[in-house]
């Protein structure tokens, strides 16, 4: 029987995954458990699913050939224009399907953090469409330095709390949402951004992403003859549009996998957030994965210049991909993917979020054959980043 990297009936990906809950919530949970692939596979949920996928995201979105980038690598470079949906990142196919699953599980209250914000507003844009409450938790220090994406999520009618605690970040807003739903777990169905959390999240979202390999599928094999491409590059911090990308292809054997992560100033530096290459197993927000962590088990700090990049955990698929050698992973320093974004820009005429970027940071450190064909996913648009490059202009 040939090895997948799938997740199995318990809900592991090798010896990552599970779901490691407090006891108030093993209902919310087990109530997830078992109705997630019945309503996910009905023919109304599909019908309605792809229907907003095409007429409200603006899906399928575009394989991009980018020539000056392909002869500048010496390969053939498509890029997954992600950027171009709805809200201006892959989040919102994620949403989207969320929002109908709560919604067919009777509940009326939801619930999400956010990093970069684009998750936050994905989630705000469709509590704003099915007319349901939504509060984003987000970290202080995000709010800050995502100040548009907070104005959006308040003018689509979400309630936004700024978290203070830790490092006010990714980590911190996911422990605000855990224990909102701790206190709320009748009403409220709590919208995870990332293959993060206890299983059935990881594989809930892998599927609803899953639909870019699934256009990626088709609109390669029109492009170039056949239907896989040589390589797949995302970037990855809890890996939601990674998952996505290679969900089709993990066990395709003739498709390599490059994930970057986000090195912030250095693996060795102390500020980083390079948890595939610094981390050591353990549990983080209900799941068994690598985690940044001191010798005592406690969680340590992540840094990166972006936003949705700097969580000291990973996804369980990731963890399992990177243990098993399934995906070459490449920590990409914040002066690396600002260099990428620039270049892409120059290049190209795309400004990239900056996690996309760290996608693109990858590309000088891979050697293509001239025949290569690449797919690498631009995972969001550079618009909630543009001060952040202003400063670093030359």
């Amino acid at each position: 029987m040939k090895k997948t990297f799938q997740v199995d009936e318990n809900g592991y990906y090798g010896p990552f995954g599970g779901a490691f809950i407090p006891e108030i919530l093993h209902k919310c949970v087990d109530e997830l458990r078992e109705n997630y692939l019945p309503i996910m596979e009905s023919e109304s949920f599909q019908k309605e699913f792809n229907l907003l996928l095409n007429d409200y995201a603006g899906r399928p979105s575009p394989l991009y050939f980018a020539p000056r980038l392909s002869e500048r690598y010496g390969c053939k470079i498509y890029l997954k224009r992600e950027d171009l949906n709805h809200t201006g990142a892959h989040k919102i196919n994620n949403t989207i399907g969320q929002i109908l699953i709560a919604q067919r599980m009777g509940k009326s209250r939801i619930i999400a953090e956010t990093g970069a914000g684009q998750h936050g507003v994905a989630t705000a844009t469709v509590c704003a469409m099915k007319n349901m409450e939504c509060i984003v938790y987000m970290g202080k220090t995000d709010v800050e330095r995502q100040y548009t994406n907070v104005q959006k999520m308040r003018m689509l009618g979400a309630e936004v709390r700024p978290v203070t605690s830790g490092n006010m970040t990714l980590k911190d807003a996911t422990n605000e949402a855990i224990r909102d739903w701790c206190c709320h777990p009748t009403d409220t169905h709590y919208i995870i951004g990332s293959t993060v959390g206890p299983h059935p999240y990881p594989d809930i979202v892998a599927r609803l992403q899953s639909v870019i390999s699934k256009e990626i599928h088709s609109q390669i094999l029109e492009k170039e003859g056949r239907d896989y491409p040589d390589y797949l590059i995302a970037c990855v911090g809890g890996g939601s549009n990674a998952a996505g990308t290679v969900y089709h292809y993990v066990d395709d054997d003739r498709v390599k996998i490059v994930l970057a992560e986000a090195g912030g100033e250095g693996i060795t530096s102390g500020r980083s957030a390079a948890t595939i290459q610094l981390g050591r197993v353990g549990i983080i927000h209900g799941s068994r994965t690598l985690v940044m962590q001191n010798e005592d088990g406690q969680i340590e700090e992540p840094y990166s210049i972006s936003a949705g990049l700097d969580y000291p955990g990973i996804g369980p698929i990731h963890a399992n991909m990177a243990k098993e050698k399934r995906a070459r992973v490449l920590a990409i320093n914040d002066d690396e993917a600002l260099k990428a974004a620039f270049e892409l820009t120059r290049l190209e005429g795309i400004i990239p979020a900056l996690e996309s970027a760290h996608a693109l940071g990858a590309l000088p450190k891979i050697k293509f054959k001239p025949n290569d064909v690449v797919v690498l996913t631009v995972s969001g648009r550079g618009d909630k980043d543009i001060e952040t490059y202003i400063r670093h202009m030359s």
